[in-house]
């Protein structure tokens, strides 16, 4: 699970019950929701997730502008503009940009908007 940490704003939270622990900043999909943890979750016990909303620091996997769309990619614990096989996190902020892989980026938490319909 890769790392996602809140820098602004006021985030949706839902429900969470996981099957493993989870710790504070961890990135979980979902249903193909890409959802944030605010704080330790331990295993079979009842937390919550962002399921949207706010703006996170996380890491991407190549240059990436402000406005760009994002998707999580899951087996890199990163931010990417490759869509396939990828559920959509969000949008790069305005003001930020990713200069590389492995550099931060700002990005708007709003996974649902970008679901194919």
């Amino acid at each position: 699970m890769g790392q996602a940490d809140l820098k602004n704003g006021s985030p949706l939270m839902a429900d969470y019950t996981p099957g493993s622990a989870v710790t504070a900043g961890d990135v979980v999909v979902v249903s193909q929701i890409p959802c944030v943890a605010h704080s330790d979750i331990a295993a079979s016990e009842l937390g919550a997730l962002a399921v949207g909303g706010g703006i996170y620091t996380t890491t991407g996997d190549a240059a990436i502008d402000a406005g760009d769309k994002v998707y999580w990619d899951d087996s890199e614990d990163k931010v990417t503009e490759t869509a396939s096989g990828n559920p959509h996190f969000g949008f790069v902020a305005p003001g930020s940009s990713c200069s590389g892989d492995g550099g931060t980026v700002d990005v708007i938490h709003n996974p649902v908007d970008g679901q194919a319909a």
